[in-house]
């Protein structure tokens, strides 16, 4: 069972919280998949979410880009969720560490993937640590990047956006340590 282990409330009632779980059983609106930009969800989080979800997501996922082309940093691409509690899957794609301007292509994922959930007025979004796996980012780097962010993204939000709750779901403790170590230095009062 997905555990909350930290919560920031910003003044317009958005909800950030840290929690140390399974995104693929995450009951909210959408869940982000750390997706590559051919949308081929052959390893690490992509593969299980369609393991989870079922081949519709992958089956998606590939007319998506035969109709849109590759997925670029600052517009992720969605699919339906499958069987996975949530209803979309969006498919953000972070970059792989060593190819240049890192936290930049990092901050627009999670940039996108929070500005497409307001696009499909969604009130709650799960995202993993994208790119910390496969892709090689150092984990303590990609948090301060994730928090500064979404940060940001809470700071410039206008009245009519929909999403109330941002839910960063962390697989193992080493990636938990390494995000809380970041929470409690981003928040300290």
């Amino acid at each position: 069972m997905n555990k909350v282990v930290r919560t920031h409330s910003y003044p317009d009632g958005l909800q950030l919280e840290i929690v140390h779980g399974d995104l693929t059983q995450e009951q909210v609106d959408a869940i982000v998949n750390a997706a590559n930009e051919m949308l081929a969800h052959g390893g690490g989080i992509a593969a299980a979410i369609v393991r989870r979800g079922g081949a519709v997501i992958q089956e998606e996922s590939r007319r998506w880009v035969r109709e849109h082309g590759p997925v670029s940093h600052a517009e992720p691409a969605y699919t339906t969720a499958g069987s996975l509690p949530a209803r979309y899957v969006i498919h953000a794609v972070g970059p792989v560490w060593g190819s240049g301007d890192e936290d930049k292509k990092l901050a627009a994922a999670i940039r996108g993937s929070l500005n497409l959930a307001d696009r499909l007025e969604l009130r709650s979004i799960a995202l993993p640590a994208i790119s910390t796996g496969i892709f090689g980012y150092p984990v303590h780097l990609a948090a301060g990047v994730f928090l500064s962010t979404i940060d940001d993204y809470a700071q410039r939000r206008q009245p009519a956006q929909t999403l109330r709750q941002i839910r960063l779901i962390l697989y193992d403790q080493p990636t938990l340590d390494a995000f809380l170590a970041a929470y409690d230095d981003h928040f300290r009062p």
